[in-house]
């Protein structure tokens, strides 16, 4: 019997360590030879949530469309597949309807179709859904209380570091905006990833040509995911939408033939 097997992980970092693909990978590969099934393709979502939308799981849609009647689909846990009880009933549906099945290496119901399995994958579904939204409300709490306390909250911007580690932590707890110090070779890599999806490179694209050219990412890792260029490109956004709010801003408190008939 074939089976199809299909991996995620949810943040950067994961994806670029490769740890929870490779013992994902491993934990499919040993179910495989344990039931004596043929391993005939994996599918994979780096960085991307389980709470993603299905039209935004490449991997996901890849690997159902790869099932073929009697065959399949393998994941480590049920909440790779997402951690959404609809997401996770209509993957099953759909992959049904090829002549397939979903299967979970930790079991988790997945092993029949009988009244108490369908309940068991229910509520293992529910139970991750919940952990996501706890995990969730706990980040947002986090953020806001290092915020009140007048830190700095989230990730720096590739292209940037802080001064002084020590310095920048006094300045937080002051009150004062943290100084954030340019990185050339980081900045250069920005600039790249813009022009790159300008001249009309997919995101995916541009992530495997920066990990083939043995660029390191923000975290100093060595292989880039589609999700990192695409934050790369939402900051360089925002940046430039701030920028011209405050330009025309600007334009609208000056006299004509000041910043307003330059901008124009």
């Amino acid at each position: 019997m074939n089976a199809v097997g299909y991996l995620r992980v949810s943040t950067d970092e994961q994806a670029e360590s490769r740890a929870g693909l490779e013992a994902q990978l491993h934990a499919l590969r040993e179910h495989c030879r344990r039931h004596g099934l043929n391993l005939v393709a994996t599918f994979t979502d780096e960085g991307i949530s389980g709470a993603a939308q299905l039209d935004k799981r490449p991997g996901l849609l890849d690997a159902v469309n790869a099932v073929t009647r009697g065959a399949q689909l393998l994941v480590a846990k049920r909440d790779r597949l997402a951690r959404d009880v609809v997401a996770c009933a209509v993957v099953e549906r759909m992959v049904a309807k090829r002549g397939g099945r979903v299967v979970s290496v930790a079991g988790e119901g997945t092993d029949s179709d009988d009244a108490t399995s369908v309940l068991m994958r229910r509520i293992v579904d529910a139970f991750a859904e919940h952990e996501r939204l706890v995990i969730a409300a706990r980040t947002r709490a986090a953020l806001q209380a290092k915020r009140r306390r007048g830190e700095r909250a989230g990730r720096l911007p590739l292209g940037y570091t802080l001064a002084d580690a020590d310095a920048a932590a006094a300045r937080s707890r002051a009150g004062h905006p943290v100084q954030l110090v340019e990185v050339p070779e980081q900045l250069a890599v920005v600039e790249r990833i813009r022009r790159e999806h300008a001249a009309g490179l997919s995101m995916r694209t541009i992530a495997q040509r920066l990990t083939d050219d043995a660029i390191p990412t923000a975290t100093g890792g060595a292989r880039w995911c589609h999700s990192t260029v695409q934050r790369v490109l939402s900051r360089l956004s925002d940046v430039a939408e701030a920028t011209a709010d405050v330009l025309h801003e600007a334009a609208g408190r000056r006299p004509r033939g000041g910043l307003a008939e330059t901008v124009a």
